[in-house]
């Protein structure tokens, strides 16, 4: 029983130091992310405090949020000579594709600025893109869907079929229409077409003002379908076909900006103080992988949920 009980005890403390050393190499490792990852922010950091030329991303669905608009206004008070602004979204909502054009129309006042088209720059996004002073994309990008919708699920006929009614009490007839529990009465339709509406013509007018369209022109890019980028540069929704080199050459061309100095990526703060997710996505993006990266910064601050203003200036294929 004696040597039974020792080998017990051995087994215990030898369960213990494992356990310490697992935890110490946990915690070395833990340090060595988090170090890499300073060091590498730093580096980047020092990158942008020289002349260059600013690349910022305005991608995916367009909200507005207070991350990118604040990102917008540290380039227009950085050391960037000139910004380009990749665009690659298919819209968003009609206030946050506002915010953003109005804040891109700002940045633009500062600094010389180019929206470059990727794949696709329609709706808000495309409204986005008019907030640089000049737009180029690839021939097969795809441009224009210019217009408004609302949209809003009616399930009143299945209730029916189910046998389940939604019961209301509501101030006045409009109140909190269109509402999917019941059918939309003729007023309630008048009411969201004038909201479509209003929203709509501000929207042709930014057009009109920023590529300098009236009459027939304006009317054909604003009946809400797509163009290519081919179709685009006729239609005078852009000004040249092209990328990045093209870009950069205008602005050397026309603002002066010396086409030697690099570019540096600027980035929205993903979290509010520098943690071990993106730590080590800034670790991943220094070692080339991109995707990683990306997957961390998400972990890192969750999915961010848009924030729907009920009407959208979105393209929607």
């Amino acid at each position: 029983m004696s040597a039974e009980s020792d080998y017990l005890v051995d087994r215990k403390g030898l369960r213990r130091k494992l356990g310490f050393w697992r935890a110490v190499a946990f915690v070395v490792a833990l340090a060595a992310v988090v170090g890499l990852g300073f060091a590498y922010a730093g580096r980047a950091s020092s990158g942008l405090s020289q002349n260059h030329i600013a690349r910022v991303d305005i991608s995916g669905f367009i909200t507005g949020d207070q991350k990118t608009i604040e990102l917008l206004e540290r380039v227009g008070k950085g050391r960037a000579k000139a910004v380009i602004v990749q665009v690659d979204s298919p819209g968003g909502t009609v206030s946050g594709s506002e915010r953003l054009f109005t804040a891109l129309r700002e940045l633009s006042e500062k600094k010389p600025t180019v929206a470059l088209v990727r794949g696709l720059a329609a709706s808000g996004g495309y409204l986005a893109a008019m907030g640089a002073e000049r737009i180029v994309a690839q021939e097969t990008s795809i441009v224009g869907s210019i217009g408004v919708l609302f949209q809003v699920p009616n399930v009143s006929r299945l209730l029916d079929t189910v046998g389940v009614r939604m019961e209301t009490v509501k101030s006045a007839p409009l109140k909190a229409s269109p509402n999917p529990f019941e059918p939309t009465t003729p007023a309630a339709e008048a009411a969201i077409q004038s909201l479509v509406t209003s929203n709509f013509e501000w929207f042709r007018r930014v057009v009109s003002d920023r590529r300098g369209l009236a009459g027939e022109p304006l009317a054909k890019v604003t009946d809400g379908r797509i163009f290519t980028g081919q179709q685009a540069l006729d239609l005078k929704l852009i000004d040249e076909i092209g990328g990045e080199k093209q870009a950069v050459a205008w602005l050397e061309r026309e603002k002066g900006v010396d086409k030697d100095l690099p570019i540096r990526e600027w980035k929205r703060s993903t979290t509010t103080e520098f943690g071990l997710w993106s730590a080590a996505a800034a670790v991943s993006e220094a070692a080339g992988l991109e995707g990683l990266a990306r997957a961390l910064q998400s972990a890192g601050r969750g999915i961010e949920q848009p924030s729907l203003d009920g009407l959208l200036a979105v393209w929607q294929p």
